[in-house]
Parts: structure tokens; sequence; C-alpha cells
């Protein structure tokens, strides 16, 4: 990588480890005075496991294997709370949620998503948001929320 493309790149840590994750969204709530309940946390630790996009029913069938009476509002207010506050991404294309890679940060960034494994990608460079949001006060939009989706081959199913 070469230097300019290095220090455009946003200074974080990925959370790739699930219980690392939850951890850190434990902390991030605590910090902002927000209420982690035990089915927040629940569906929040089942869309860490996933490891890649999972879609709200195959949450629900997870939550009801666990418990038995869980139901469609429950998880979809659950997903809610954890989108408002930038705990997980939704992947409008695929209609499925991600884990967010730093979650005690806002931020806005697009996501390679593979359409041969659904496997997605943060892509955490701050020129992609910096050029959207420029394009856009240049037409005189003032964006509200922005995901980039970009569907394509990962690199591991391009080798299979």
């Amino acid at each position: 990588m070469s230097q300019a493309t290095s220090t455009k790149l946003q200074p974080h840590r990925h959370q790739d480890d699930p219980k690392g994750f939850v951890t850190a969204v434990e902390h991030a709530s605590e910090e902002r005075g927000l209420r982690l309940t035990p089915l927040r946390r629940e569906v929040l630790e089942l869309v860490a496991a996933a490891g890649k996009p999972v879609k709200a029913y195959d949450l629900l069938d997870q939550l009801r294997e666990r418990h038995g009476n869980a139901a469609p509002p429950t998880v979809y207010r659950a997903l809610d709370f954890l989108l408002e506050h930038g705990f997980i991404h939704k992947l409008e294309s695929i209609n499925a949620f991600v884990s967010c890679h730093h979650p005690a940060e806002a931020h806005q960034v697009p996501f390679l998503i593979c359409d041969v494994c659904a496997s997605a990608q943060e892509v955490c460079d701050t020129r992609v948001a910096d050029l959207i949001e420029a394009q856009a006060k240049a037409f005189g939009f003032r964006p509200q929320a922005q995901t980039l989706e970009v569907h394509g081959v990962c690199r591991n199913c391009r080798k299979g």
C-alpha cells in the first residue's frame, strides 16, 4: 500500500473476534448511556457469530431454537436499536445485517459483497465517503445516510 493511500485510511482496529466485538459494543453502550438489553445483546451475538451477512429471519430461527417463542417484531426491534446506534450495518441489496468493524465511532463505509459466498467486507477508506459527501454538496443535496454496496466475487471464491 502506498503512503498516499495509507494516510487516507481511518485509524481503527477491526473487531473480527465475535466476543471482542460484543465487549466493544457493551463498552460503547455504557459510554453513551444506552441500554443493551439481554435480547439486544443476544441478537448482536448472533450477528457477530455469523461471520457474514445474516438475514433477520435466520436470526429469528436461531432465537426460536433457544427460546421457542421469539416473534419477528422482537428481532426487528433489536436490529433497529443496533442499527440506530451504529453497532451493525444493513446491506439493503441482500436484505441482511453484518457487524460493524468499529462500533465505537460514527462512520459511513462502502461494502464489497461476494455474490458467491455472501461475504461482505467493509472498505474503511474515508476518501469514498468524502467524495460522495462532496458530490452531494455540489448538487445541493444533504445526505442523511449512505451505504454503498459493490457486488462481485471475492479473492477466495476466484481462487476456487
